[in-house]
């Protein structure tokens, strides 16, 4: 891979880098680096590219958009996909205290995950999320006793487990039948019939998400139909379905990839569902990466060009637990100089790494770039799964986060300091 994404929100223009009015160098110099740095307008567009497809041609909202968190849950990102009308997409106690932290309506919630402990579900229960998203008969048994000993009752939508292969990294690929995710497509009328006889639980829907980073609509169409031909059979049995969840998973261009566009891609969905004769279901959608990915990037200055015959190596201020995806995926990112550089140089291969103790650490490879000592690099695409994953591995401090609107530059994130690494720690009395 060579290419560089076409980005909305980040733009060269005479050999220097902006991202909207902003020159990216001098948010260098304003933050420091390594630094995450997100452009408004970019977020924004891509939602309301899904969004404006979830209408029918009456002007009819058919669909709603549900933003998957764990993508990037800065709280400025939620704000501001709040404000356009969003709901969201959980998978953990600590993202809907996110959610309820920034004002979003519980009934714009939904529930997921495959481990849900008995104090997220009492919390979850207690705000009054539209839904949770059951991956196993355990669990649904364990919402049920925990909603009776409340007093509420419980809305649940199964997650179906549909065997169907997404084309994408085996680690994010959750729809096939030894991925741990949902309830095998076997066992899913069974245990809708054990759900309506569950004296606190309402059925209120049915779920399928089969990974992400997904660049083709056949792997979807394979698994609505599925569902579809589910929700045929329940509702002979007379179990009422009131939403269908299609969950997200859409991939985004990080260089050579060729994703469909996200509002055809969302009408084909949508369409697909009522021409099968569900255009009285709600569907949601659960994109998190197809949102953020592209609206975000990594800013992180060079350190030390190290050559030799064998191999040169391009060592820079970020490292794999600033931005863990090409170690933990073997993941591409395109990276561009921030300017040209003030010194005559000549192009050269690198390795792109950081200064972890791993060879692992890495954030691209055979990279050609005319660079020297000092550069600022900007990782491109990495709105996504960048800072949500980020560690503090090697005792590092996680990098700021910057968003732009405009010719304004926000801090929605502040710089850690080594102190606040080990702030809880306690050492053993002498």
């Amino acid at each position: 891979m060579t290419n560089i994404p076409a980005l909305i929100g980040f733009t060269e223009k005479n050999q220097n880098w902006y991202v909207e009015d902003i020159l990216l160098s001098d948010l260098a110099k304003q933050f420091g680096t390594p630094l995450y740095v997100y452009s408004k307008h970019a977020l924004v567009s891509a939602f309301k590219a899904y969004d404006s497809a979830c209408f029918d041609s009456n002007g009819q909202r058919k669909a709603r958009i549900h933003y998957a968190m764990k993508a990037n849950s800065n709280l400025a990102i939620l704000g501001c996909l709040n404000q356009l009308g969003a709901g969201f997409d959980l998978v953990s106690g600590g993202e809907l205290a996110r959610a309820l932290k920034i004002g979003a309506d519980p009934k714009m919630l939904v529930f997921a995950g495959v481990g849900k402990s008995s104090n997220e579900i009492r919390e979850a229960l207690k705000a009054k999320v539209r839904c949770f998203n059951v991956e196993s008969i355990a669990e649904l048994h364990r919402i049920n006793q925990i909603a009776h000993e409340m007093g509420l009752r419980a809305p649940i939508s199964l997650r179906v487990n549909p065997d169907v292969d997404a084309k994408t990294h085996a680690y994010i690929s959750t729809g096939l039948r030894d991925n741990k995710f949902g309830i095998a497509y076997y066992d899913v009328l069974k245990t809708y019939r054990q759900a309506a006889l569950l004296s606190n639980i309402d059925i209120v829907g049915i779920d399928c998400h089969i990974g992400s980073q997904i660049t083709t609509i056949e792997p979807y169409l394979d698994a609505i139909d599925k569902v579809l031909d589910l929700l045929k059979q329940l509702k002979k049995e007379g179990v009422r379905i009131h939403h269908l969840d299609l969950g997200g998973g859409l991939g985004i261009n990080y260089g050579n990839e060729s994703p469909p566009d996200i509002h055809a891609f969302t009408k084909s969905l949508l369409n697909h569902v009522h021409n099968s004769g569900f255009a009285d279901l709600e569907i949601l959608f659960e994109p998190g990466r197809s949102i953020v990915g592209n609206a975000g990037i990594l800013l992180t200055q060079i350190e030390y060009l190290k050559t030799s015959p064998d191999k040169n190596f391009c060592i820079v201020d970020a490292a794999m637990n600033d931005l863990m995806r090409p170690t933990l995926y073997d993941a591409y990112h395109a990276i561009v100089p921030v300017q040209a550089s003030s010194k005559n140089t000549h192009t050269e291969k690198y390795d792109v790494v950081g200064p972890v103790c791993e060879s692992g650490d890495w954030l691209g490879k055979d990279r050609s770039l005319a660079v020297n000592q000092g550069d600022l690099l900007a990782i491109l695409s990495a709105g996504a799964y960048g800072f949500s994953m980020a560690s503090n591995y090697n005792t590092r401090a996680r990098p700021a986060e910057i968003m732009v609107d405009g010719k304004q530059a926000y801090l929605i994130r502040e710089r850690e300091q080594i102190q606040d690494l080990f702030s809880k720690e306690k050492t053993l009395p002498n």
